[in-house]
């Protein structure tokens, strides 16, 4: 063994002997070190669940709520109001071709954008509908295949053939974005509160 890793080898030794000792002084038991790693390992595999999973959490809150009547989505004659969400977003129920599902409001994104499984689920089919386009998303360039939704609606809002790109790569979000808020008379943000007003002869 050389000098150096012998060295290395008696500090490490001391070091170990210094952390043992200060422990047995304070009287912290193997176990109770063992209980202790135990936990903030299971606090570190719920926070990862939680963000993984942050999603479909966030669907059950809001059917939660809204079977509280603490509905973060609300409608006043022809005008939604939506509540921002406590992950700073706005999300709506939207209805396609018959088809309910919560949706990410998005002013950032020109087209509408939803999943493999949501498009199957209400009929979308993109084949047939032009070359693949290429969307830059937050995690990267992704392909995906443009659309046609028949009926869109989020509350008394409605429009039709409004379109959309599809792509596996998004996963379980789908998001509404401008081409769906452009033909609304307007839109607004007032506090935390989204509001969505109809245009004179509907949403488009």
């Amino acid at each position: 063994m050389s000098y150096d890793k012998s060295y290395d080898l008696i500090w490490g030794v001391i070091v170990g002997v210094i952390l043992v000792s200060a422990l047995v002084s304070r009287r912290v038991s193997l176990g109770m070190i063992a209980r202790g790693v135990i936990g903030w390992g299971l606090i570190g595999l719920v926070a990862l669940l939680v963000v993984t999973h942050r999603h479909e959490i966030g669907g059950m809150f809001a059917r939660v709520s809204a079977g509280l009547g603490l509905d973060e989505q609300q409608v006043s004659g022809e005008t939604v109001r939506i509540r921002m969400s406590p992950d700073g977003h706005f999300w709506a129920r939207v209805t396609m071709n018959g088809v309910e599902k919560r949706m990410l409001i998005d002013s950032g994104a020109t087209t509408t954008a939803i999943s493999e499984e949501t498009a199957r689920a209400a009929g979308i089919d993109g084949a047939g509908d032009g070359f693949p386009v290429l969307i830059e998303t937050a995690n990267g360039t992704v392909t995906a295949r443009r659309g046609t939704i028949a009926e869109v609606a989020v509350g008394p809002l409605n429009t039709r053939n409004l379109g959309v790109v599809i792509a596996a790569n998004f996963g379980e979000l789908d998001v509404l974005g401008m081409n769906f808020l452009s033909r609304l008379k307007s839109w607004r943000v007032e506090g935390n509160v989204l509001v969505l007003e109809p245009d004179a002869t509907g949403a488009g």
